[in-house]
């Protein structure tokens, strides 16, 4: 990965820009789309599309997401109807800082950003331990 804009949490990548954060490998043109198994909990079938206008959330996506290969952050077009991610904005940030959405609609690959920078390696291991632990819990982080 080359250097380029670290995360900074709140902070919008660009007006009108969206962004998903995953391992998938993915092309322009193709469409990401509810009913894909979650990144934090085996076997539970989404029924939502993730997104956000933050760089920040967009890495944590692909830092987090489940299987093999280097995460990805995509540009993205929502292709319907969204809404505030409940999952942030009712439980950990009244007003939707983090301008993270949902949708039940497909969403467009439009581009991939490549120069992204990740989280410091003893950020991520915290963030994957306190997910690992809701996990241990049986606490469900999402509300889908």
């Amino acid at each position: 990965m080359s250097p380029g804009r670290k995360p900074v949490p709140f902070e919008a990548f660009e007006p009108g820009v969206l962004l998903h954060g995953t391992k998938a490998d993915l092309a322009v043109g193709d469409l990401l789309v509810p009913g894909r198994e979650s990144n934090f909990e085996a076997g539970r079938l989404m029924n939502y599309v993730y997104f956000t206008g933050t760089l920040d959330a967009a890495t944590w996506g692909a830092e987090l997401a489940a299987g093999p290969g280097r995460g990805r952050i995509y540009l993205v077009e929502p292709t319907g109807a969204f809404e505030d991610d409940p999952n942030l904005t009712d439980k950990k940030f009244p007003g939707n800082p983090t301008q993270s959405f949902r949708s039940r609609e497909p969403l467009r690959i439009v581009g991939e950003l490549v120069d992204w920078v990740g989280h410091p390696p003893e950020t991520l291991q915290a963030m994957r331990d306190g997910v690992e632990a809701l996990q241990d819990r049986g606490a469900a982080p999402i509300e889908d």
